[in-house]
Formats: structure tokens, sequence, C-alpha cells
């Protein structure tokens, strides 16, 4: 029986694509690597990844970047208020320019370019060029990521090593 909250015998729709292609734990090393050279809070990059996750409607990638706010000592009003953050009192400018940008590159703007010269001039107020490819990467880091998630359908709140079908 499934409900809307759990199933029986829940398991991903993939094998573990780390096994099926070793190369992936390369790749996500390196994305790490390049957007945790200090240009940018990991903070704001998990809020801007959890953000996408919302976005994109995955559970798997909300529950994950939830986690790792909540472990890393975000406050719970933080947390739970990233999905409507433009009214929420809970962010600096400096985030709120963060999350824009990811709702601008995910969201389709039916009055033109996703990411307009007055989004980016406010982002470069905020961020030197190198935070600002450093931003550009983190949204490319999880968006490389949402097709797996998306396909796949790991198995949220599981650890990685039970979260993909044998």
């Amino acid at each position: 029986m499934t409900t809307a909250t759990t199933q029986e015998n829940p398991q991903s729709r993939l094998p573990n694509p780390g096994v099926l292609v070793p190369e992936l734990a390369e790749i996500g090393a390196a994305l790490f690597k390049a957007t945790g050279n200090g240009s940018i809070p990991r903070t704001t990059i998990s809020l801007v990844q959890l953000r996408a996750g919302q976005i994109v409607g995955n559970t798997y990638l909300t529950v994950l970047h939830t986690g790792n706010l909540r472990k890393a000592g975000e406050a719970e009003e933080r947390v739970t208020a990233v999905s409507s953050w433009r009214d929420a009192p809970h962010f600096t400018a400096a985030e709120r320019v963060a999350l824009a940008l990811v709702e601008a590159v995910l969201t389709p703007d039916p009055r033109g370019e996703r990411v307009p010269d007055d989004l980016y001039a406010l982002a470069s107020a905020h961020y030197d060029d190198k935070a600002l490819a450093t931003l550009a990467l983190a949204i490319g880091q999880v968006c490389f990521f949402i097709p797996l998630a998306l396909i796949g359908k790991p198995l949220p709140g599981v650890s990685p090593a039970e979260q993909w079908r044998d």
C-alpha cells in the first residue's frame, strides 16, 4: 500500500550512479572543491541549493540540503523560510541576491532574459567577480545532480550507501 508520506519497500529507480559511472565521484569532489573556495559562505551555497531543490520539486534534494543547513547549525526559521525568502526577515541582502539568482536561472521569465542587467548589477554590489563565478558554479553544482535526483529518485533522508536500488 502506498500513501502520500510512506511507501512499502521503498527504493530508488536506479542503482547507485557512482557505481555505474565511477567518474561521478571525481566530478562531485571537483565541484565541491570549486564552490568551497571561500569566496561565498558555505551557508549561502546551501541556501541556494535548497531553493533549487524546492524549485524543481525534488524531495531528495530538499531533504538533503535542509539537513545540511541544520547540521551546520542554521536556525530553523531560516531553513524553513527558504521557500518564502522574499518576505522572510531571516536573510541578509547578499543571501537574498543569491536566492534571486537561483530563481532567475531555474525559472523561465515570460518577459525575456532570465538574469536581467538589474539583477546582475544588484548581485555585483554584493559579490566580486570570483564570488559571482563561484555562485554560478554552486547553482551549476546542484543543477548537475538534478537529473539524477529526478530520474533516479534516490530515497530522501536515507544514508548515501542505502539510498540507491541494489
